[in-house]
């Protein structure tokens, strides 16, 4: 018995660095995704690039990042989620140090596809490995940090890069935004060598190599002009894109019940929708993250353009809305357990409730200082609690062998939903407050923060039907299982 024990406690020990680890990772890829918005007018003037190269440089992480996180995710299924992730941060590394050395705008072009694909393959394996590693309470409190590390990261993106830019280390103007991922990720890639928990993936099956054309077609006529069609004017083309995506999503629907059919490994088990429970929290997550994303976008805009506050206030300002979604975890753990699985839909009601509140005081008072910074703090919170308890409810439904097909969903889910936000009510603030007028700014800034407001609510409509759902669902299994023993 003294022998077993000390064979586990070396694995034991492995799993204390696994959170650490991959939290870390997600919070930089979260952080280099949003830094390079502040970098913008930097590197234009140090590369001397174009608007559509600048686009592009902005644009060609998402895309890849977005159109491979199933495809990243089911290469971890199969090989393990531990390889396949130090390989993802090796190759987010290497894009990251080419990003900081590239000469002109095409090799920074290149450079960010190499970074997207490397955090593509990389961040699935973080909500696969803690499935896979833990459960109960550490995995819900696993999953309680998960999302801290994407808010954080992406707040901390716009005020790190403000403040490296602003140094200009030896006349390195934008380039430590990039090169500051390089320590942090050889770091990560030392430790995760040593100290993640060994895995085993199912290395008999095969990648689905016509789900990953066809999804990935589909998904770049739904993110392509969901990224790029605001800035251009929203031309033909991009309503053609967002027409053809439909029949191309039902392709890939076909192609995988053809491949599940003739009993090969689909690149997605579409079982994992059979379960209404799920459905309803995957459109609960996405209309949250709608409104997180598009609150990032409109409200830096606001507080810069509309206010004329500077790019370190801006960042600054959403420091609170960090602190709520931190603080968010430790206090699920004070939540009794009969209560909750309503955790969900309160946090998002909680969230919908500060929008709004947010878009009372812009009719009487202009929202920016303390009261702003209050209000966002509660909508931090609230998403936070609502998020963390939703992603740990949706992960507890499903079973181990599938935690890379829920890994992928809802890292491809919050990718399209974020796409979706900056798009939508980006388009609505920049078109409400065209001539950058405060106080147009201010009234525009509060219908869009009404209109969030609505998205929230919706959100926590949709947890609650999920919760709902899941409760006939988990007493239906049981049913089963019951009759099963019996039998």
């Amino acid at each position: 018995m003294a022998l077993s024990e000390a064979a586990r406690e070396p694995e034991a020990g492995r799993r204390t660095w696994l959170l650490p680890i991959l939290l870390t990772a997600v919070f930089m890829t979260t952080a280099d995704n949003s830094i390079v918005n502040v970098a913008v007018p930097s590197i234009a003037v140090g590369l001397h690039a174009s608007g559509g190269e600048l686009e592009l440089a902005v644009s060609a992480y998402i895309l890849a990042y977005a159109v491979l996180l199933v495809t990243g995710a089911r290469l971890g299924g199969i090989f393990g989620y531990r390889r396949v992730f130090l390989i993802g941060l090796a190759l987010f590394t290497l894009g990251s140090l080419a990003c900081g050395l590239a000469p002109d705008a095409v090799a920074l072009i290149l450079a960010r596809i190499l970074q997207g694909i490397g955090a593509a393959i990389m961040v699935p394996q973080v909500l696969s490995g803690i499935q896979l590693t833990f459960d109960g309470t550490q995995r819900a409190r696993a999953l309680a940090l998960y999302p801290a590390a994407l808010a954080g990261g992406a707040a901390a993106g716009q005020v790190l890069g403000g403040a490296l830019i602003s140094l200009n280390v030896f006349g390195s103007s934008w380039r430590p935004v990039f090169l500051v991922n390089v320590p942090v990720g050889a770091a990560l890639l030392a430790l995760g060598a040593i100290r993640l928990p060994t895995d085993h993936g199912r290395a008999r099956e095969r990648l689905d190599v016509m789900g990953v054309a066809t999804l990935t077609v589909a998904t770049l006529l739904l993110a392509v002009p969901l990224m790029l069609g605001r800035d251009q004017g929203w031309p033909g083309w991009v309503f053609l894109s967002l027409g053809a995506c439909a029949p191309a999503f039902a392709l890939f629907v076909a192609v995988e019940r053809r491949v599940a059919s003739a009993g090969g490994h689909p690149l997605l088990r579409l079982g994992l929708f059979r379960t209404s429970a799920i459905s309803w929290g995957l459109a609960a997550q996405a209309l949250a993250t709608v409104t997180y994303s598009a609150l990032l976008f409109v409200l830096a805009i606001y507080l810069q353009h509309g206010l004329g506050k500077s790019p370190l206030y801006s960042g600054l300002a959403v420091l609170s809305w960090v602190v709520g979604f931190g603080v968010s975890g430790p206090t699920l753990r004070w939540v009794p357990e009969r209560f909750f699985a309503r955790v969900s839909p309160f946090g998002f009601t909680l969230l919908a409730g500060a929008f709004l509140a947010i878009a009372v005081e812009g009719r009487f008072l202009v929202p920016q200082g303390a009261p702003l910074v209050v209000l966002l703090g509660f909508g931090g919170l609230g998403m936070g609690v609502g998020f963390s308890s939703l992603i740990g409810r949706l992960t507890a439904m499903v079973r181990p062998d599938m935690a890379s097909d829920l890994s992928g969903v809802v890292s491809t889910n919050s990718e399209l939903a974020s796409a979706l936000g900056v798009a939508g009510f980006g388009t609505l603030y920049l078109a409400l407050a065209q001539d950058h007028a405060a106080t147009v700014a201010v009234d525009a800034f509060a219908l869009v923060a009404a209109s969030l407001g609505g998205a929230a609510l919706l959100a926590a409509a949709a947890a609650a039907r999920s919760v709902r759902n899941g409760r006939v669902h988990g007493a239906q299994r049981r049913a089963s299982d019951e009759s099963a023993r019996r039998s």
